[in-house]
């Protein structure tokens, strides 16, 4: 998949992918992530859902190519019944957008649990991914992510 992406897309720095717990969970439900937090909106029409292949080991060179004419553009991909994948012009962007699509995806099974979302506005979504979903917010976001890993295990860059 990683290298698919990376063949595909030029702008595309570095890819995050894992089976992360809320991000299998809400793969399984076939669908997209909806505008319900402002957190959530960083992906508002900047995500996809690739069906392809989906709840399938993906060992194939063949199975990437597939994945990859799925994820022309945008950030994130939620990839049915297997899990989460975003990309960055940069790992920091990357990574961050894993992290926040994840707790996006927590967010809304649990809101669904509880009953109907209500959507924030598409015009209000839009606006606010224009804000804070751009790429440069991606590498932001993680630099406190990186000074907590730096605080806590200093001896990383040893």
């Amino acid at each position: 998949l990683h290298a698919a992406i990376h063949a595909r897309r030029p702008e595309v720095i570095a890819a995050a992918h894992a089976h992360s717990p809320y991000g299998k969970a809400f793969s399984s439900l076939g669908k997209r992530l909806d505008p319900i937090t402002q957190d959530c909106c960083s992906f508002y029409e900047d995500h996809c859902l690739i069906e392809a292949d989906g709840g399938k080991v993906v060992l194939e060179e063949s199975a990437g190519q597939v994945f990859a004419d799925h994820f022309l553009q945008g950030k994130a991909a939620i990839h049915q019944n297997h899990g989460l994948f975003t990309v960055g012009e940069s790992v920091d962007a990357a990574a961050f957008w894993f992290i926040a699509l994840e707790r996006c995806c927590q967010s809304q099974l649990l809101a669904e649990a509880a009953g109907t979302p209500r959507l924030i506005r598409p015009e209000w979504a839009s606006y606010t991914q224009q804000h804070i979903g751009q790429p440069q917010h991606g590498w932001l976001g993680f630099q406190s992510f990186w000074e907590d890993i730096l605080s806590s295990d200093p001896e990383l860059l040893e």
